[in-house]
């Protein structure tokens, strides 16, 4: 009798009700095929970023020779950056609405094709600090895409994939930090070949993913959804200022300004602070990146598993007590060695700010966004409408991290690796906010 009701469930195609029970109401379905399609393409874009960033912040100590700069002046070249991120986080949100996502996200690969070359193969300070600037743009471009497209991801799946997501940014870093360790005798111009990793993503012709046209779940209308005079994609981006809640996520948002600023203080800083505060061997200053960004992954990867079994703000309150102890090791340091073993701690304490904080904002945009009836399009514009805003977020932490370490530590960077370690245990009242419509595991 068992096997007579599903072979009967199968022909009416009643679906699994735990399948769409984590999905935000009326959001569109993906076959299977699309969706590996879609979560490797997501994949790519985010090891992109990762390899170009890693890849360029561990060539700083040969920057910062080759151009003579110092501490506070190189403050100043990260704040430009900062800041054109920021601009280039906006420009997505716009450009997403008429273009889609996946196309801005070709955009920022692009315009890192152009940026990489002319900052590594300067001929003169000018042409470097140009480079510098195109990066930052794109840094803001792809940042905001690639969370968009992977909480769109998540939203299909039902389940956490942030995590993971954004441990495949973790390994384009690990892969960057090797490649540095490799060849840091090398001549900086070495750095130019890096490009070829976003030339590939951008312009592989499966990469990034477009999304289909939607198809709904059995029993959603779909009226409106196809054609007819109803809401635009831009329609709804431009109304979710009003209705979004965004008390928490701005709470939210506090937690990823945190994460940003140790992980930017640790990943610009950190090769700087071996270099020149222990005299660490200049090929063995990535160090202060590579075990960070191991530990990162591992936890990254076991993200899901973790806060099924710990829930979200247990997850984050241990983390953030284990980052103070780490950075209080790395400031305190009486040897490069030890410092290293520090990085390595704080990789693995912060691991899961990012996408968990991404992950509820995306929750908490969407558990706003629609009805059964509402049109699946519209609601993803909304979707990435708001992650883009909550991105400026992450220019605030790079900000505290990259400036304020630089200017606080111009005379003595231990004390520019102090200040995290007492910002990063605000995640600890935070960390309730992280839990809003929490997604569970299937």
């Amino acid at each position: 009798m068992r096997a007579k009701e599903l072979r009967s469930r199968r022909r009416r195609r009643v679906p699994n009700p735990g399948a769409r029970a984590h999905r935000p109401v009326g959001w569109p379905v993906m076959r299977t095929s699309s969706l590996t399609g879609a979560r490797i393409a997501v994949a790519a874009a985010f090891f992109a970023q990762g390899f170009v960033f890693i890849s360029l912040t561990t060539r700083l100590p040969r920057f910062l020779e080759r151009w003579g700069l110092d501490e506070v002046t190189l403050s100043l070249l990260l704040l430009m950056m900062v800041l054109l991120a920021g601009v280039g986080s906006l420009v997505a949100e716009r450009a997403a609405r008429r273009f889609g996502s996946a196309g801005t996200l070709r955009l920022g690969l692009a315009l890192m094709v152009v940026a990489v070359p002319a900052l590594t193969l300067a001929p003169a300070i000018g042409f470097f600090v140009g480079g510098v600037a195109v990066y930052g743009v794109a840094l803001g471009l792809v940042d905001a895409t690639t969370n968009m497209q992977a909480v769109d991801l998540e939203h299909r799946y039902g389940r956490p994939i942030l995590p993971s997501s954004h441990g495949y940014w973790t390994t384009g870093g690990i892969s960057a930090a090797v490649v540095v360790l490799a060849t840091g005798h090398l001549s900086p111009a070495v750095g130019a070949f890096v490009v070829l990793v976003p030339l590939v993503v951008a312009f592989a012709p499966f990469l990034p993913h477009v999304a289909p046209t939607p198809v709904l779940a059995p029993g959603v209308p779909t009226s409106g959804v196809a054609a007819g005079p109803t809401t635009t994609p831009g329609d709804a981006a431009a109304q979710a200022g009003a209705l979004v809640p965004w008390r928490p996520i701005w709470l939210v948002g506090a937690g990823l300004v945190v994460f940003y600023m140790v992980d930017t203080t640790a990943a610009t800083w950190g090769p700087v602070y071996l270099a020149r505060s222990f005299d660490a061997p200049g090929n063995l200053v990535a160090l202060a990146t590579f075990p960070y960004l191991v530990t990162s992954i591992v936890v990254r990867l076991a993200g899901g598993h973790l806060v099924t079994r710990f829930g979200v703000a247990t997850v984050l309150r241990v983390g953030a007590v284990l980052a103070c102890g780490a950075l209080a090791l790395v400031a305190l340091a009486p040897t490069w060695q030890l410092a290293v073993a520090g990085f390595t701690v704080l990789g693995a304490a912060v691991a899961l700010v990012a996408p968990l904080s991404f992950s509820a904002a995306g929750r908490i945009a969407a558990g706003t966004a629609g009805t059964a009836e509402a049109q699946a399009q519209a609601d993803r514009a909304r979707t990435d409408a708001v992650i883009a805003r909550f991105n400026q977020f992450n220019y605030v932490g790079a900000l505290l991290g990259a400036v304020l370490t630089g200017l606080v530590g111009a005379d003595n960077l231990r004390l520019g690796f102090a200040l995290p370690a007492v910002l990063v245990l605000a995640l600890v009242p935070l960390a309730p906010a992280f839990a809003r419509g929490t997604l569970s595991r299937r």
